[in-house]
């Protein structure tokens, strides 16, 4: 055989396996450069884990799927690995962990693991005619040089950021060896409204939960042109199915209805929309006066219209349009349908030496670094078997 293993795809999992597997590693990718995603993440810090990742945190038709991986390469591994490194980083919120320089310095780190590896890296190259042996697989790269593995491994994720290259080459390997791929929507995504209806707001954030067929997220709510978008917006996105309503609760950590109550006494004449603009962006409560009874002074209100008023604020239920799809989702829901891939070691159980690992599956982590703990882990995971062997 030419190689042990095929790698292909470049990205976080890609590089990360192909750094650990063991043996002739060939890395095969067809962008410029490798990490493109990587480099854009975070703001271009690479948010690159979470410090309190665990399975709960992932979206897949098979919940327990990913506890394997997760719980035998952990957030803290990859902290430790990045600590060797002496690439600087800090925490921002809610333990999402980012580089203090540059993501930049992340693809470093893999490069020098696949170069002290001995990877052999082929950017700029298409994989093709790629089949089943019987030792093991036979491809093609650049339509010209036919080459052999005894094991391949499918780290091309899936199809968010296609400007990046994104496409559904997974999918379409999975399915040539009788794999099933579960439905795939754009994730991690701002919503759009045909009508535009927060165009007068655009650019107004504010604190709010935002639910949709899941948990609720208490993050940052930022009304757009289009829509709306914010860390809360793109949370709940992972959960949402067209044509299905999202719940937003404004202002979640306040108790407006005994804030009114007190004011109403202490403060009567004050109008409702002054004291409501205390504890809410003023241009939100504008817009809001336009769809609710805001007006009025405070001393007027009575205990039913302050519980009508708190309840809609709490309660409010919007139906996006749509998304904005792969062209801005972070990353897919959905993919390799899990049931017939090892949680142990992401090997199909139909097709002994084929692998799946990061996003090309059906494991879809929460906003603020679960999606490269995944690549990650289930990196790793495969990497320690296929090392195992050589």
């Amino acid at each position: 055989m030419d190689y042990d293993t095929l790698v292909i795809g470049a990205g976080a999992a890609g590089m990360m396996c192909a750094a650990h597997a063991g043996g002739r590693v060939l890395l095969v990718d067809h962008a410029k450069a490798p990490g493109e995603k990587i480099r854009i993440s975070g703001g271009g810090r690479c948010n690159f884990t979470n410090m309190y990742c665990d399975a709960n945190a992932f979206i897949s038709e098979n919940p327990h799927f990913a506890k394997s991986a997760l719980a035998r390469y952990t957030q803290w591994d990859f902290i430790a690995l990045v600590d060797q490194h002496g690439i600087p980083w800090h925490e921002k919120t809610l333990g999402q962990l980012f580089c203090d320089t540059s993501a930049k310095d992340i693809i470093a780190m893999l490069r020098g693991l696949l170069q002290s590896s001995g990877v052999e890296t082929h950017l700029q190259t298409e994989v093709t005619e790629f089949a089943k042996s019987d030792e093991g697989f036979t491809f093609t790269l650049n339509g010209t040089r036919h080459c052999t593995a005894r094991n391949a491994v499918i780290a091309t994720g899936g199809k968010s950021i296609p400007k990046m290259g994104a496409t559904g080459f997974a999918y379409d390997i999975a399915r040539q060896f009788g794999h099933r791929v579960t439905p795939t929507d754009p994730a991690l995504v701002p919503f759009t409204f045909p009508d535009r209806r927060f165009a007068d707001i655009s650019g107004v954030a504010c604190p709010a939960r935002v639910t949709a067929n899941g948990p609720g997220f208490d993050e940052a709510l930022l009304f757009t042109h289009r829509g709306l978008s914010g860390p809360a917006i793109l949370q709940a996105s992972s959960y949402w199915d067209a044509g299905d309503p999202i719940t937003v609760h404004l202002a979640p950590d306040t108790d407006l209805a005994a804030i009114l109550r007190d004011k109403r006494t202490s403060d009567g004449k004050k109008a409702l929309t002054t004291e409501l603009s205390r504890h809410l962006p003023a241009r939100l409560i504008d817009h809001l006066s336009t769809q609710m009874d805001l007006s009025g002074r405070l001393g007027d209100l009575s205990d039913a219209r302050i519980d009508a008023l708190t309840h809609d604020l709490s309660h409010w239920h919007l139906t996006p349009g749509g998304t904005e799809g792969y062209r801005t989702a972070e990353v897919t829901r959905g993919g390799v349908a899990t049931d017939q891939i090892s949680s142990k070691t992401m090997e199909s159980q139909t097709t002994p030496g084929l692998f799946f690992i990061g996003e090309a599956l059906d494991v879809t982590g929460w906003l603020g670094g679960y999606n490269f703990q995944w690549a990650w882990s289930s990196a790793i995971a495969t990497a320690r078997h296929l090392s195992a062997q050589n």
